[in-house]
């Protein structure tokens, strides 16, 4: 396996394209919008001089990876000699539906189908391509290049052999993979996204702050960033694209976006990505400020 496809250049499609590169494979990044892949390939860039800065990798290393990356808006010139496809698009059923209608149709038949889903059915992904055995979930953690954990979701027919060839390609890619089954939110975003959930109730009922929940879970719980800022930070439209699907999965009200996110969403406050969610970002990262008094209304 050394020709790699990664289907989309945002945060994370640029992040998988990064690391697989870095590793010594063959890249090919694709995205519909020329600008787009102007821009990821600028976030590697970045990314590797932050890397070679901190003395984790060298200027060798930094150029093979530019290097072993090539840019297409083309899909069928990018996957023709895929050995591997990962799929990176926004986290949309409908659409990662039709990726892979396509994918399957124009790719070799030993071309093995991945998508990078946070919480959609791999099962129901592969349904409308004629090799389910061969599709599976990498789901990454971002940022793609640091983070060490790949969940591997192997749909109700993805085979043996192909979740065995994932698992160890991620272990090659120095991540640790954890094999799950295909059930929604997987592991990951099962847990986590009722807590982010939770922690928005929390400040639309009026219970703390946005500053005093967040110190609470960094002091008391040990985690490294509260769940607001963790919201900010994957996309509060993420979140709650993914809560949905949680909704819709298991028809229990515990899944629920809170009101105070549906709002936040319509009214274009997503997070890092649109300057403003919890927090502002107008101003860096590095100094926060709550964006707004949030009550329930």
């Amino acid at each position: 396996m050394k020709n790699i496809t990664i289907i989309g250049s945002g945060t994370m499609g640029n992040g998988i394209a990064h690391l697989f590169a870095q590793h010594g494979y063959s890249v090919n990044m694709v995205d519909v919008n020329a600008n787009a892949l102007e821009k990821g390939v600028n976030t590697i860039k970045k990314n590797l001089d932050r890397q070679l800065t901190k003395g984790l990798i060298d200027e060798a290393v930094k150029m093979a990876t530019i290097n072993n990356i090539t840019t297409y808006t083309d899909i069928k010139q990018a996957v023709q000699n895929a050995d591997l496809i990962v799929e990176a698009a926004t986290e949309n059923s409908d659409l990662k539906l039709k990726i892979f209608k396509e994918l399957d149709e124009i790719c070799p038949s030993t071309t093995i189908l991945a998508t990078n889903t946070s919480s959609i059915s791999i099962t129901k992904i592969a349904s409308v391509t004629n090799r389910a055995d061969k599709v599976i979930g990498m789901h990454f953690m971002n940022p793609v290049p640091v983070m060490k954990l790949v969940e591997v979701i192997r749909g109700y027919a993805t085979s043996n052999e192909v979740t065995d060839t994932i698992m160890e390609l991620s272990r090659k890619l120095d991540k640790q993979p954890v094999e799950v089954n295909d059930y929604p939110g997987f592991v990951a975003n099962r847990i986590l996204m009722p807590m982010i959930n939770e922690a928005i109730y929390s400040v639309y009922e009026g219970v703390a702050g946005v500053e005093e929940i967040d110190t609470v879970m960094k002091l008391g719980m040990g985690h490294p960033m509260g769940p607001l800022q963790l919201a900010d930070f994957i996309g509060l439209d993420v979140c709650l694209a993914i809560l949905k699907v949680l909704y819709d999965g298991f028809g229990n009200q515990k899944y629920a976006p809170c009101p105070l996110l549906v709002n936040m969403v319509t009214a274009g406050s997503k997070g890092v990505k649109s300057g403003s969610g919890f927090y502002d970002y107008s101003g860096g990262t590095k100094d926060l400020v709550v964006a707004a008094n949030f009550r329930k209304r």
